[in-house]
Protein backbone atom coordinates (compact mmCIF):
# COMPACT_ATOMS: atom_id res chain seq x y z
CA UNK A 1 0.00 0.00 0.00
CA UNK A 2 1.47 3.38 -1.38
CA UNK A 3 1.73 6.72 1.15
CA UNK A 4 0.67 9.78 -0.67
CA UNK A 5 1.08 12.87 0.35
CA UNK A 6 -1.46 15.21 -0.87
CA UNK A 7 -1.39 19.19 -1.24
CA UNK A 8 -4.17 21.49 -2.05
CA UNK A 9 -3.54 24.47 -4.04
CA UNK A 10 -4.98 27.87 -2.32
CA UNK A 11 -6.86 26.54 0.77
CA UNK A 12 -7.20 28.55 3.68
CA UNK A 13 -5.15 31.72 2.76
CA UNK A 14 -7.55 34.24 3.17
CA UNK A 15 -11.59 34.11 3.44
CA UNK A 16 -12.82 31.94 0.47
CA UNK A 17 -11.49 28.32 -0.17
CA UNK A 18 -11.77 27.85 3.49
CA UNK A 19 -11.60 24.14 4.83
CA UNK A 20 -11.39 22.75 7.95
CA UNK A 21 -8.31 19.85 8.46
CA UNK A 22 -10.86 17.22 10.61
CA UNK A 23 -13.47 17.58 7.70
CA UNK A 24 -10.43 16.95 5.28
CA UNK A 25 -9.33 13.98 6.99
CA UNK A 26 -13.18 13.02 6.68
CA UNK A 27 -13.46 13.72 3.26
CA UNK A 28 -10.48 11.45 2.75
CA UNK A 29 -11.81 8.73 4.41
CA UNK A 30 -14.86 8.47 2.90
CA UNK A 31 -12.99 7.91 -0.34
CA UNK A 32 -11.42 5.00 1.60
CA UNK A 33 -7.97 6.17 2.13
CA UNK A 34 -6.95 4.85 4.83
CA UNK A 35 -5.37 6.83 7.91
CA UNK A 36 -5.50 10.36 6.51
CA UNK A 37 -3.04 12.68 8.69
CA UNK A 38 -3.41 16.47 7.90
CA UNK A 39 -0.33 18.44 9.11
CA UNK A 40 -0.89 22.76 9.42
CA UNK A 41 -3.83 24.37 8.07
CA UNK A 42 -2.73 24.56 4.41
CA UNK A 43 -4.38 21.44 2.64
CA UNK A 44 -1.77 19.12 3.50
CA UNK A 45 -2.87 15.31 4.36
CA UNK A 46 -0.67 12.11 4.16
CA UNK A 47 -2.58 8.48 3.65
CA UNK A 48 -2.34 5.19 2.33
CA UNK A 49 -4.11 4.00 -0.15
CA UNK A 50 -4.08 1.27 -3.19
CA UNK A 51 -4.96 3.97 -5.67
CA UNK A 52 -2.03 3.24 -8.54
CA UNK A 53 -3.07 5.86 -10.81
CA UNK A 54 -2.28 9.10 -9.04
CA UNK A 55 -3.59 11.52 -12.00
CA UNK A 56 -7.44 9.17 -11.40
CA UNK A 57 -6.94 9.87 -7.54
CA UNK A 58 -5.99 13.75 -8.34
CA UNK A 59 -9.45 13.96 -9.92
CA UNK A 60 -11.30 12.08 -8.00
CA UNK A 61 -10.04 13.84 -5.20
CA UNK A 62 -10.82 17.44 -6.93
CA UNK A 63 -14.07 16.64 -7.11
CA UNK A 64 -15.16 15.09 -4.13
CA UNK A 65 -13.81 18.42 -2.60
CA UNK A 66 -15.73 20.40 -5.79
CA UNK A 67 -18.62 18.74 -4.13
CA UNK A 68 -18.42 18.53 -0.55
CA UNK A 69 -16.95 22.30 0.08
CA UNK A 70 -18.27 24.08 -3.27
CA UNK A 71 -15.10 25.18 -4.78
CA UNK A 72 -12.15 23.95 -7.25
CA UNK A 73 -9.07 23.74 -6.19
CA UNK A 74 -5.81 21.79 -7.56
CA UNK A 75 -4.78 18.16 -5.53
CA UNK A 76 -1.06 17.94 -6.11
CA UNK A 77 0.33 14.58 -4.95
CA UNK A 78 3.57 13.09 -4.50
CA UNK A 79 4.74 9.63 -3.50
CA UNK A 80 6.86 9.20 -0.69
CA UNK A 81 10.01 7.93 -2.23
CA UNK A 82 9.00 11.49 -4.71
CA UNK A 83 9.16 13.40 -1.77
CA UNK A 84 12.28 11.89 -0.68
CA UNK A 85 13.71 12.78 -3.76
CA UNK A 86 12.52 16.22 -3.63
CA UNK A 87 14.31 16.74 -0.65
CA UNK A 88 17.64 15.15 -1.90
CA UNK A 89 17.84 17.44 -4.59
CA UNK A 90 17.66 20.86 -2.91
CA UNK A 91 19.94 22.73 -4.54
CA UNK A 92 20.98 24.50 -1.24
CA UNK A 93 21.11 21.43 0.58
CA UNK A 94 24.92 22.10 1.26
CA UNK A 95 25.33 25.97 1.54
CA UNK A 96 25.40 27.67 4.51
CA UNK A 97 23.18 30.32 6.09
CA UNK A 98 19.96 29.19 4.28
CA UNK A 99 16.90 29.56 6.26
CA UNK A 100 14.53 26.74 5.73
CA UNK A 101 11.37 28.90 6.43
CA UNK A 102 12.77 31.21 3.36
CA UNK A 103 12.92 28.52 0.88
CA UNK A 104 10.02 27.32 -0.54
CA UNK A 105 9.24 24.39 -3.29
CA UNK A 106 6.71 24.56 -5.91
CA UNK A 107 5.32 21.44 -6.72
CA UNK A 108 3.98 21.52 -10.02
CA UNK A 109 0.56 18.65 -11.16
CA UNK A 110 2.83 17.66 -13.99
CA UNK A 111 5.83 17.64 -15.69
CA UNK A 112 5.84 21.30 -17.78
CA UNK A 113 8.85 19.89 -20.34
CA UNK A 114 12.20 21.65 -20.36
CA UNK A 115 11.13 24.32 -22.64
CA UNK A 116 9.25 25.78 -20.21
CA UNK A 117 11.79 24.93 -17.77
CA UNK A 118 14.45 27.09 -19.66
CA UNK A 119 12.01 29.89 -19.86
CA UNK A 120 11.32 29.92 -16.22
CA UNK A 121 15.42 29.65 -15.50
CA UNK A 122 15.79 32.67 -17.85
CA UNK A 123 13.89 35.04 -14.93
CA UNK A 124 16.28 37.40 -13.33
CA UNK A 125 15.19 37.45 -9.56
CA UNK A 126 18.32 38.54 -8.20
CA UNK A 127 18.44 38.19 -4.40
CA UNK A 128 16.02 35.60 -4.68
CA UNK A 129 17.40 32.44 -6.18
CA UNK A 130 15.23 29.78 -8.34
CA UNK A 131 16.41 26.43 -9.27
CA UNK A 132 13.60 24.44 -11.54
CA UNK A 133 14.24 20.54 -11.53
CA UNK A 134 11.74 18.03 -12.92
CA UNK A 135 7.97 19.21 -11.17
CA UNK A 136 9.35 20.96 -8.65
CA UNK A 137 10.74 24.32 -8.48
CA UNK A 138 12.84 25.32 -5.51
CA UNK A 139 12.73 29.31 -4.51
CA UNK A 140 15.12 30.62 -1.83
CA UNK A 141 13.88 34.42 -0.38
CA UNK A 142 16.97 35.36 1.63
CA UNK A 143 14.68 38.62 2.51
CA UNK A 144 11.60 36.66 2.94
CA UNK A 145 8.76 35.73 0.99
CA UNK A 146 7.01 38.76 1.98
CA UNK A 147 9.08 41.40 -0.17
CA UNK A 148 10.13 38.97 -2.99
CA UNK A 149 11.53 40.02 -6.09
CA UNK A 150 10.23 37.05 -7.61
CA UNK A 151 6.53 36.18 -7.69
CA UNK A 152 6.68 33.08 -7.25
CA UNK A 153 2.85 32.84 -8.04
CA UNK A 154 3.73 33.56 -11.54
CA UNK A 155 6.28 30.19 -12.04
CA UNK A 156 2.85 27.65 -12.75
CA UNK A 157 1.17 30.73 -15.10
CA UNK A 158 5.01 30.81 -17.26
CA UNK A 159 5.09 27.04 -16.90
CA UNK A 160 1.53 26.48 -18.09
CA UNK A 161 1.10 23.95 -15.07
CA UNK A 162 -0.47 24.34 -11.83
CA UNK A 163 1.27 23.96 -8.63
CA UNK A 164 1.15 24.72 -5.19
CA UNK A 165 3.96 26.18 -2.73
CA UNK A 166 5.32 25.15 0.63
CA UNK A 167 7.95 26.11 2.72
CA UNK A 168 11.70 23.64 3.68
CA UNK A 169 9.78 23.64 7.20
CA UNK A 170 6.45 21.68 5.78
CA UNK A 171 8.42 19.56 3.32
CA UNK A 172 10.31 18.19 5.51
CA UNK A 173 7.76 17.29 8.61
CA UNK A 174 5.64 16.19 5.70
CA UNK A 175 8.11 13.55 4.56
CA UNK A 176 9.11 12.57 8.62
CA UNK A 177 5.53 12.01 8.51
CA UNK A 178 4.75 9.95 5.48
CA UNK A 179 7.96 7.39 6.17
CA UNK A 180 6.96 7.13 9.61
CA UNK A 181 3.48 5.91 8.07
CA UNK A 182 5.32 3.46 6.10
CA UNK A 183 7.13 1.90 8.46
CA UNK A 184 5.28 -1.34 10.05
CA UNK A 185 3.62 -1.17 13.06
CA UNK A 186 4.99 -3.06 16.28
CA UNK A 187 1.87 -4.33 16.73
Amino acid sequence: MAVIICMLRGVNLGPHNRVKMEKLKALCESLKLREPQTYVQSGNVIFKTDERDPLKLAKRMEGAIQKKFGFQTDVVLRSTAELRDVVARNPFAKRRGIEPGKLLVTFLASDPGEEARVKVRAIKCAPDELFIDGREAYIYFPNGAGRPTLSWAAIPRILKVSGTARNWNSVTKMLEMAEKMERPSDV
